[in-house]
């Protein structure tokens, strides 16, 4: 209800007074206050960029919020995703949000969503709201958004990150390109790694998430030039900002329904291609490899294929650091060759997937080896819990 019926919208002595640098804005005014709150905006995620646009959006005065979350929160969430705090840990997420964007703006209805969002479920949350803002972190769900967002004519305020840069855009509004015009297919799976695997600085999603609430309000308030038709990219190490146009295809596929996204993004293909790929590679338990390191064995190494600067933060003893990337090169098959010697191999990561990935790069070459299952994560959890966690 981008353009509602004004006289049914009245604010309270109180809103008056919260409100007040709003009201005083001529671009605003008791018109545009009106506006924002009588306005329904739909968050999918509370995470990175969750976080800094629901409070922002609870703040300005957006009458109704609804939420779509399935997660719990964690301590590695605290470093960027700034609606939750410490008291938070273990507990829904989505829950955490509702109690912080109250504590913020009581004024507010929040409609709580807490599943998984899926062909099945998506036309049904998303039919009531005027605007739909993905904070989502997966091509599966970014693709069931846009389509979604498509099939029912809402705007849709698209930001992701990466690192140290991030990206927005407003697709679905007035005319302009969707998602699939920026992406017209989906990367392979794994092409572009999470953040969990190659990190992001957590001051990145505030930025982009902030950009984010601010397309949302200008929508609602029909002031400015938003984002449709121009992709800001944002880099935070250089500190600048460019932008590339971006036009509607006139061949793109007609989007008619909603599909299984993660049939179209290849997903559990990929999951069947790595599970037959690992259930080739011998695997151990962090217990049995404990059980090795304490024994007077010495005709095994130890190869860690994560980063350098995660071997920094946390280490098995006595392992050999050649990271996966040299190894896909093909410098690093060399350096397993000499760092064997004769002897087997063992290899290991944070979590299993990329020790496996290596092994099976070494075994193509000739170098047979042996996973080890859950990787350093597993061994701080059942060996070693001085060893951080990260």
């Amino acid at each position: 209800m981008l353009n509602p019926n004004l006289d049914d919208i009245q604010l309270t002595k109180e809103e008056y007074e919260r409100y007040s640098r709003h009201l005083i804005l001529p671009e605003v005014g008791l018109e545009g206050q009106k506006k924002l709150k009588a306005a329904s905006v739909l968050c999918i995620g509370s995470g990175g960029l969750g976080s800094p646009l629901l409070l922002y959006l609870a703040a300005a005065g957006i009458g109704r919020i609804g939420l779509v979350d399935f997660d719990v929160v964690d301590h590695s969430n605290l470093q960027r995703q700034v609606i939750h705090g410490t008291s938070w840990v273990g507990k829904a997420k989505i829950q955490s949000a509702k109690n912080r964007i109250l504590e913020i703006n009581p004024y507010c209805q929040v409609d709580l969503y807490e599943t998984r969002l899926s062909a099945e479920n998506a036309l049904k949350i998303v039919e009531p709201y005027d605007i739909v803002v993905d904070g989502t972190d997966n091509f599966p769900t970014r693709y069931l958004v846009n389509d979604a967002c498509v099939l029912l004519d809402k705007p849709n305020v698209y930001g992701s990150i990466y690192r140290f840069e991030g990206q927005a855009t407003v697709f679905n509004y007035e005319g302009g390109p969707n998602y699939r015009d920026l992406y017209p297919e989906p990367p392979p799976p794994g092409l572009v790694p999470s953040c969990a695997e190659g990190g992001v600085l957590g001051i990145l999603p505030g930025i982009i998430g902030v950009i984010q609430a601010t397309e949302t309000v200008k929508i609602i308030l029909g002031q400015g030039t938003t984002l449709n038709g121009r992709l800001l990219l944002y880099n935070a190490l250089e500190m600048s900002f460019r932008e590339l146009k971006l036009r509607p295809n006139p061949v793109r596929p007609v989007i008619e329904k909603l599909i299984d996204y993660e049939v179209f993004c290849g997903i559990p293909q990929a999951r069947m291609e790595e599970a037959k790929q690992q259930a080739e590679i011998p695997e151990m338990t962090v217990t049995e490899l404990k059980q090795l390191l304490d024994s007077t064995a010495s005709d095994y190494v130890l190869v860690d294929v994560r980063n350098p600067n995660e071997y920094e933060i946390a280490k098995i003893p006595g392992s050999v650091l050649i990271p996966l990337p040299d190894i896909e090169n093909g410098d690093g098959i060399n350096q397993v060759k000499e760092a064997l010697n004769g002897h087997r191999l063992i290899a290991h990561c944070k979590m299993g997937g990329r020790s496996a990935k290596a092994l099976g790069i070494l075994k193509q070459a000739g170098i047979e080896g042996t996973n080890v299952k859950g990787g350093i994560t597993a061994w701080s959890k059942e060996v070693d819990p001085a060893v951080p966690e990260y």
